[in-house]
């Protein structure tokens, strides 16, 4: 019993150091706080890759998650490249009060008038680059990004 209480513990401390985030379907772990997401950034010394979405409302958000975010490729450049930040504004999906005032905190901030809206950063919150959905799949995709931060 002694050792099942003390994994228990060493579970719960474990679990309250990891950040705000979900791990979607398609195996993106998606940070929701912004501030948590750019201290990964530095310590990864990669930049934040924020999605403004309408997760259950917006056609086209729903078009770059089935075409980008749910390829493997993707997901592998993803992890290696970028820390993945979700602020979502879904219609039929009920948000926490603070989350949804977080959310649009954060729109206002970087100037968002549609979804998807795709703002990338530095580790201290500076817009690199924005974007939305682009045709062509995930490959083209990365090939996109990798062309706004002058990695091409």
């Amino acid at each position: 019993m002694k050792y099942f209480l003390i994994s228990i513990m060493m579970i719960s401390t474990l679990l309250s150091a990891i950040p705000e985030s979900e791990v979607d379907a398609e195996g993106i772990t998606w940070l929701t706080n912004l501030e948590e997401a750019e201290q990964l950034a530095a310590e990864k010394d990669v930049p934040v890759f924020i999605h403004f979405t309408g997760s259950d409302w917006c056609g086209w958000c729903i078009k770059l998650k089935d075409e980008v975010y749910s390829k493997q490729i993707f997901q592998d450049y993803a992890a290696d490249n970028l820390i993945m930040v979700k602020i979502d504004f879904p219609k039929y999906t009920t948000l926490p009060e603070d989350t949804k005032n977080y959310n649009n905190a954060l729109a206002q901030k970087y100037g968002v008038k549609g979804f998807p809206t795709v703002v990338i950063t530095d580790v201290e919150g500076k817009e690199l680059a924005r974007t939305g959905y682009q045709y062509g799949g995930a490959a083209k995709y990365i090939d996109h990004i990798k062309e706004l931060l002058g990695q091409e």
